[in-house]
C-alpha cells in the first residue's frame, strides 16, 4: 500500500515503535527483516500495530511527533481502535 502515513510496530519485546512512511509494506519487511531501524532490528518479529494516513510529509513527521509524546496507555488505546475499525473507509476521525 503506497500512500504517506505514520504507523506504530508492537515490537517481540512489548515495546512501541512509531514511524512514517510512503510506502507501509515496503517499510514493514524492511522492518521485519532488520534493515528498517536500529530500534526495531533487536526486537522482531514486530507486528503492524497502527496505520494512519496523511496528505503530506509535513503532515505525517507532525502527527509522528504527536504520537511519540502520547503515553504508552494512550497509544495502546489508539492502537487498539485502529485494530476494530476500518480505517481504510472511516478514516481516523472514525468518519462521523
Amino acid at each position: 500500500m503506497k500512500g504517506i502515513c505514520v504507523y506504530m510496530l508492537l515490537c517481540a519485546d512489548g515495546t512501541l515503535y512509531t514511524g512514517w512512511t510512503n510506502d507501509i509494506a515496503r517499510r514493514f519487511a524492511a522492518h521485519q527483516s532488520g534493515a528498517g531501524a536500529k530500534y526495531t532490528k533487536p526486537r522482531r518479529p514486530v507486528r503492524l500495530a497502527y496505520v494512519e494516513p496523511a496528505a503530506t510529509k509535513q503532515a505525517a513527521m507532525k502527527r509522528e511527533y504527536a504520537i511519540k509524546r502520547l503515553s504508552r496507555k494512550e497509544k495502546l488505546a489508539l492502537a487498539d481502535a485502529w485494530a476494530r475499525k476500518d480505517w481504510r473507509k472511516d478514516g481516523p476521525a472514525g468518519g462521523n
